[in-house]
């Protein structure tokens, strides 16, 4: 697919943006922005995913975590509530992010309202865009980031569990399908077929 004009202006200023984040992360030796690395990450499997995806689909994918840092999970209260308001907010705010730098380049405004629709989460399960970005980003996390947040909750497993569901939950049968043919570690594998077998609570 070729790339237009308006989407590599607009690749050039997200990726400008998150490498104003102050938060690093250290991966084979090298150094990144850790929502810059995460952005690579998502964009990565999405081309594996569905290798025919758009423009509007990978600036979508590149957007999931821009300008995360500017609102950190601790200016909001612990516990589920507390962390629902922060991921709400977040989703509104990291939109507006990702529309404002479409529309500085000059794309259309249908483009622009489908990356917000993704970005922001809108109508899981109805919108297929959106629905194709949430799935990318829950195998991202089962690739990436299960591990260390299991390591982060070993002693409380009732809570990986609850959120594994949750998880699973979210993603379409063909999300479901690339997630298994992970090389997931047994002890989590093992906690993933605990969460399928739960009840939500």
């Amino acid at each position: 697919m070729k790339l237009s004009q308006h989407y590599m202006a607009a690749i050039e200023l997200i990726d400008q943006a998150y490498q104003t984040e102050p938060n690093i992360e250290i991966y084979d030796g090298k150094s990144y922005p850790r929502e810059y690395l995460y952005a690579q990450r998502m964009v990565t499997e999405l081309m594996t995913f569905q290798p025919n995806a758009s423009e509007t689909e990978l600036i979508a994918a590149r957007c999931q975590h821009l300008n995360r840092w500017d609102i950190p999970r601790t200016d909001y209260p612990n516990g589920r509530k507390g962390y629902h308001d922060w991921r709400t907010t977040l989703y509104d705010y990291q939109a507006q992010k990702a529309a404002d730098i479409m529309q500085k380049v000059g794309y259309d405004q249908q483009s622009i309202d489908e990356v917000k629709a993704m970005v922001g989460k809108v109508h899981i399960k109805l919108n297929n865009q959106t629905q194709l970005i949430e799935d990318v980003a829950c195998l991202v996390f089962l690739e990436y980031y299960i591990q260390p947040f299991v390591d982060k909750h070993k002693e409380d497993e009732i809570k990986l569990v609850r959120i594994i569901h949750r998880t699973w939950g979210k993603m379409s049968d063909k999300g479901h399908a690339a997630a298994l043919q992970l090389n997931i570690p047994k002890p989590i594998l093992a906690l993933i077929m605990k969460a399928l077998e739960r009840k939500e609570s």
